[in-house]
């Protein structure tokens, strides 16, 4: 099982470069650098095929329709008058290699995350919280679940409170371990909170073994274009937004095509 997972592992990294627009753009370059001897209209096509590609996905509308199409999925049920056994807490918020080289935990734009679990163990609305996050590949020095559990220790959470899953790679691990965690102390009530384009999928894997979860998406990053007005102008911000959310579409089909996600 785990020979099989690590191959998963090295096949959605391998996956995240090729659903890259700049690589699709870059790749298009190149062929128009190759052929541009002896098949300039071959060269011609795709050069304008690489500006094309990578200007559209630089364009705020773009971006915001691609994240938009994953956070208009994201179940909300969480019930705000129930006390769970326990909040499920999705890792992706740690910047490992500047955590790992000064020794001073560093987050990224998913933070969110973490507040919203705090707020929901300081308030008693979760009894435990299950912070799942191995570290960023197999080789990495920082476990990412390990960081996330010392930031709400410093908050004033008590260690006792605080299930650390330190091996999960992925959201698929993610479910199975807090499905073997959940088994052995008897857990029932339980609400999953991470970035709301991420909810469906991390829901999808949550049934796939078995468990039955609440949702709590957070992190919410798009926006109704019919209210407010967008930018035509190309962002390198933009194509990052473009790419993640094009690798979360990506993720959640293949996860469904595996049978991780249901």
């Amino acid at each position: 099982m785990r020979y099989q997972e690590g191959v998963f592992f090295l096949l959605s990294k391998t996956l995240d470069l090729a659903l890259s627009p700049l690589s699709w753009g870059l790749t298009l370059l190149i062929l128009a650098l190759v052929a541009w001897k002896r098949r300039p209209w071959l060269a011609q096509r795709a050069l304008g095929a690489a500006l094309l590609v990578v200007t559209l996905f630089s364009l705020g509308p773009v971006a915001n329709g691609l994240i938009r199409s994953l956070e208009i999925r994201a179940a909300h049920t969480f019930r705000g008058g129930e006390t769970y056994d326990a909040v499920l807490l999705l890792a992706g918020v740690v910047d490992d290699r500047p955590t790992g080289d000064r020794g001073v935990r560093s987050y990224n734009d998913s933070f969110e995350r973490v507040i919203v679990a705090f707020d929901l163990l300081r308030e008693q609305r979760a009894r435990f919280v299950v912070v799942s996050g191995g570290p960023a590949d197999r080789t990495a020095e920082v476990v990412e679940a390990a960081v996330i559990a010392d930031q709400l220790v410093v908050w004033g959470i008590g260690r006792d409170r605080i299930v650390v899953d330190r091996n999960a790679l992925n959201t698929r691990e993610n479910a199975i371990e807090t499905s073997r965690i959940a088994g052995e102390r008897g857990w029932s009530r339980l609400v999953v909170v991470t970035s709301a384009f991420h909810m469906a999928r991390a829901l999808g894997c949550y049934r796939a073994v078995g468990l039955q979860v609440d949702a709590l998406p957070v992190d919410f990053r798009s926006y109704d274009p019919a209210r407010h007005d967008a930018s035509w102008a190309p962002r390198a911000g933009f194509l990052a937004q473009s790419t993640w959310a094009l690798r979360e579409l990506a993720g959640g089909f293949v996860y469904h095509i595996l049978g991780y996600s249901r």
